[in-house]
């Protein structure tokens, strides 16, 4: 069973939103098809399928959580230190061909979002990072083409 690789913070929100699942979407979708069962036929009851379908998601849903929570190796960025970049850093750069400096954290897949600055373990601009220090000129292929970064700040915040 392979280890997923996430921080405490996004331990807690896939706890929350398993706890959204179980306690408010199942009891919604559950009296959602036994309020169109009692329209009757069942054969040609839109509401009926649609219900059922959306249930289905909701299982599925609360099987993927539930497995990714197993399986989770959650790793506490606050006691983490260092020079290198790994799981859970902060990392600063700045674009050399734009000048255009960013901050990005390297967090678990299912973290990500590039929009708050967190990216993925497995993103390649992450694993270009990991084990390099501050100073270190980083090479990332990217769908527009090469692109190179230079590291300026490695934190644990």
């Amino acid at each position: 069973m392979e280890k997923v690789p996430m921080t405490a913070e996004g331990w807690q929100a896939l706890d929350d939103e398993l706890k959204r699942l179980k306690t408010v979407e199942r009891p919604a979708v559950i009296a959602a098809i036994a309020e169109a069962r009692s329209h009757g036929d069942l054969s040609e009851n839109a509401e009926y399928h649609a219900a059922k379908e959306r249930q289905g998601w909701i299982e599925g849903q609360i099987a993927e959580i539930e497995d990714r929570m197993a399986r989770a190796q959650v790793i506490d960025v606050s006691k983490l230190s260092g020079s290198q970049v790994k799981f859970g850093a902060t990392v600063s750069v700045v674009d050399e061909d734009t000048e255009e400096e960013a901050r990005y954290q390297i967090v678990g897949e299912h973290e990500a979002d590039v929009k708050q600055g967190k990216i993925s373990i497995v993103s390649p601009l992450a694993r270009a990072m990991i084990g390099k220090e501050t100073g270190d000129v980083v090479e990332v292929n990217t769908p527009g083409g090469g692109k190179a970064y230079e590291i300026l700040k490695v934190e644990w915040l």
